[in-house]
């Protein structure tokens, strides 16, 4: 992969920028990659189908480190993430295989990429601005989550795999704010930081397995992907370490904000 990226390379500040603003925005708030990275680089013009596949590629990569934070910290549970991936990597290829087989590079399926991201973009943004009330709902003693069995929160996870494995080959976003969502309300006696750790843990081999599969069918632009690196590792790192970063009640509605303006104008 790095000598194909290297070899197809020519920088491009523009693209850099982009990924620097992004990579800022995740390093402050632990969210909001893909959901801002594709609709900017649609903004780009960028075709669809490329930007999906490039920014699948690019969020396996940025999110590997945090994978060993994560492990180093114990916030990992292997057997909720080897669930979701049993849902999740199935459903990914045959996903894959079915816009594939319908014409993948027409500007239909490029018109309902758009359509999709548009809705899960909004319905992300929605799921930021419930977290707080869906958390609470979840920890009440008589709510259908706290009296789930073992069994049952098994049969919701691999369901919730399936859901993600689809959205995300499909649009490259869900698997962070729509995925940690989904799996508060089924795993609600986890500590938050184990949730987040288990997310992560899964989206890597999500978004790694998707975005090679996307650059089977020649939709990963690799040059593009060198430059959103170039700059989304240092605005990670900027964001991550700017002292007394804005409070989670400011920084929630602000990015729900920006994911609300870019969802409806990809449905505009």
């Amino acid at each position: 992969m790095l000598e194909t990226l290297l070899a197809n390379f020519s920088f491009s500040p523009y693209y850099a920028i982009a990924g620097a603003f992004v990579g800022f925005v995740v390093g402050l708030t632990g969210v909001g990659g893909g959901s801002l990275m594709t609709p900017i680089l649609i903004q780009f013009g960028i075709q669809p189908s490329l930007a999906v596949g490039t920014d699948l590629l690019y969020a396996a990569i940025t999110k590997s480190s945090g994978v060993f934070v994560h492990q180093k910290k114990k916030n990992i549970d292997w057997h909720i993430t080897g669930v979701l991936a049993m849902g999740s990597l199935p459903a990914s290829l045959i996903t894959l295989l079915v816009m594939h087989h319908i014409g993948f590079n027409g500007k239909n399926v490029d018109s309902f990429i758009k359509m999709a991201l548009g809705i899960t973009i909004i319905f992300t943004a929605v799921a930021i601005l419930s977290k707080p009330y869906l958390l609470e709902l979840s920890h009440r003693r008589d709510a259908i989550f706290t009296r789930m069995t073992l069994k049952q929160r098994n049969v919701s996870t691999f369901f919730i795999g399936i859901m993600l494995g689809v959205v995300v080959t499909v649009t490259s976003i869900g698997a962070g704010a729509l995925g940690t969502v989904a799996l508060f309300l089924v795993y609600p006696i986890l500590p938050t930081s184990r949730l987040i750790g288990t997310e992560i843990a899964h989206a890597v081999p999500l978004t790694l397995v998707a975005g090679l599969a996307h650059a089977g069918v020649g939709n990963v632009d690799w040059s593009l992907l060198g430059n959103l690196l170039i700059g989304s590792l240092p605005g990670i790192y900027i964001g991550s370490h700017i002292p007394g970063s804005i409070p989670d009640k400011w920084m929630r509605p602000i990015l729900a904000a920006m994911l609300l303006y870019a969802g409806s104008k990809l449905l505009g």
